[in-house]
């Protein structure tokens, strides 16, 4: 099969597009035909040797995708050869990046038709992260004031629809070339972060849903009402310790399971959610989705089509 293969640690010249064996299925996998794989901002950490990763090089790079099963390995009764699916790879294990992959059939939901396999890979990871974010880990409820920060991004703008969902008000930040996009997602207030001090809001939030990390993150403590929650998935500068002993910090565990696709399918059937803006490239051209990705300005998500 083909694939985005990363051949060391180091900038977008280490990827190479070329051939590996194909994968197959063990007990309880499946191999998918990967229809389409998506960029997420830890890839481009990981080519980057930012996690102090060993990988084994060749390396293929992916935690999301859609697809269509092409085998089923021993113990799976649930799934067959033809169903659409889409998942998220198991913590620590990535593969997507190419044209088949085999997976446990346990981290796959099927796609409904209606959804798009490019519009599937997008929403896997981002919506499991926003619901695990808001969901099982903030307990945001109706009545509710949320900032979210970064809300033009994937797992933002997932976390933008959620919230209104669950009848909660949603302030966001993003630049300016972004504010109608997210207005459009239910964002009830924009600041925009390049003009504006997002801090001038006050006390007037229950949570905060940090997307984006470093002084950021500092500063959202002061919009935090008293008992507060402060959940993110990007950190804060090293050795920060917050100020405040009033109010939670919490990150999301975020694990894989079908649970977790189906609640995104839910979502999505009841109109709550929808894909995001999707920029897509063919799968040969990876290092050019990581030098967008790289830049964090991107609007919604990065998507590799395979096939």
């Amino acid at each position: 099969m083909k694939a985005a293969l990363l051949t060391r640690h180091g900038g977008v010249e280490a990827f190479r597009y070329g051939d590996v064996a194909d994968p197959v299925a063990g007990a309880g996998e499946i191999v998918v035909d990967i229809h389409a794989a998506s960029v997420n901002a830890a890839d481009y950490k990981v080519r980057q040797g930012s996690y102090n990763s060993r990988l084994t090089f060749p390396y293929i790079l992916g935690r999301d995708f859609s697809g269509v099963v092409a085998a089923a390995g021993p113990g799976v009764d649930d799934l067959a050869v033809g169903d659409a699916v889409f998942g998220v790879c198991d913590a620590g294990i990535e593969g997507a990046y190419a044209e088949k992959i085999a997976i446990k059939a346990a981290l796959v939901a099927k796609k409904p038709a209606r959804l798009g396999h490019d519009e599937a890979a997008a929403m896997a990871l981002t919506g499991i992260t926003a619901i695990w974010a808001l969901e099982d880990t903030a307990r945001l409820k109706s009545g509710e004031t949320v900032l979210i920060q970064g809300g033009a991004g994937g797992v933002a703008g997932f976390g933008i629809q959620l919230a209104k969902h669950l009848g909660a008000t949603v302030i966001t930040t993003a630049s300016a070339r972004n504010h109608d996009y997210v207005r459009g997602l239910g964002a009830d207030r924009v600041i925009d972060y390049n003009s504006e001090d997002f801090t001038a809001i006050g006390r007037c939030c229950d949570v905060v849903f940090d997307t984006v990390g470093g002084e950021v993150q500092v500063r959202s403590y002061d919009v935090l009402k008293p008992g507060g929650r402060l959940v993110w998935i990007a950190a804060a500068p090293a050795g920060f310790q917050p100020a405040r002993n009033d109010v939670q910090v919490l990150r999301p565990r975020v694990a894989r399971d079908r649970a977790h696709l189906e609640r995104i399918l839910e979502l999505y059937e009841a109109g709550a959610v929808w894909a995001p803006a999707i920029t897509r490239y063919p799968l040969a051209e990876a290092a050019a989705a990581h030098r967008v990705s790289e830049g964090r300005h991107l609007q919604g998500k990065l998507v590799l089509m395979v096939r």
